[in-house]
């Protein structure tokens, strides 16, 4: 919520992808989003309506439906992402594929982003990669920076020149896949071996319903 160089680095990139007509919602945390997750799997067993944070949650759940870009960031916390984002993550388990995945999420677009006064930052943009990855969304960006410096407005020049060229070209990449992403070999393959424990599934009814209901256990999919 401090507005460091992690959300400047994300302003860049919202600066070069966003035109007038762009709609940007944000979240800051902890103000916006859950306290802890519990643990006491309502969201698994008798759906995601049924969490005690729910009125938290499912607001931030309904932007993220209806975005065509997916920005994650958080700054380095000893080699990890924030507490505050990790404690909203926990509340998206059940979006896994493993579990209820949401079909929009397959044509959608993510970037992740990072920074550290020293290291760490590629540990933090892999593990927010790979929870977009298991949502389903086929096309991921990242960028994390060691800034060399705990405020941006003591990051070097030179440093910041050099962030804003590798940011505008980055978001070159993402403007083309807006729009147009589908699921690459990598993201079929998880969701078809998802869907084999699926059909296996005889620990959890709420999930299995879901993957019936879509169709998923015959010959639909969600792309």
């Amino acid at each position: 919520m401090h507005k460091g160089s992690t959300y400047n680095i994300t302003k860049l990139f919202l600066d070069n992808i966003a035109d007038k007509n762009t709609e940007i919602r944000e979240f800051f945390m902890p103000k916006d989003t859950p306290s802890f997750c519990i643990g006491c799997f309502s969201c698994f067993e008798k759906g995601e309506e049924k969490c005690p944070h729910a009125d938290e949650v499912q607001p931030v759940i309904k932007e993220i439906n209806e975005a065509d870009l997916l920005i994650l960031e958080s700054p380095c916390y000893v080699y990890g992402m924030s507490g505050q984002l990790k404690t909203f993550l926990d509340h998206l388990a059940y979006r896994w594929m493993a579990h209820r995945p949401y079909p929009k999420m397959f044509n959608k677009v993510g970037l992740v982003v990072s920074t550290a006064a020293g290291a760490g930052t590629k540990k933090v943009t892999r593990s927010l990669k790979d929870n977009l990855f298991h949502w389903g969304i086929p096309k991921i960006y990242r960028y994390g920076k060691n800034v060399g410096a705990s405020s941006w407005e003591t990051v070097k020049a030179e440093k910041k020149l050099k962030i804003e060229k590798e940011v505008k070209k980055i978001s070159s990449q993402i403007e083309k896949q807006i729009g147009r992403a589908k699921p690459g070999l990598k993201t079929k393959t998880m969701f078809l071996i998802m869907r084999l424990g699926q059909k296996a599934n005889d620990w959890n009814p709420t999930d299995k319903k879901y993957w019936l209901e879509n169709g998923w256990l015959d010959s639909n999919r969600p792309w």
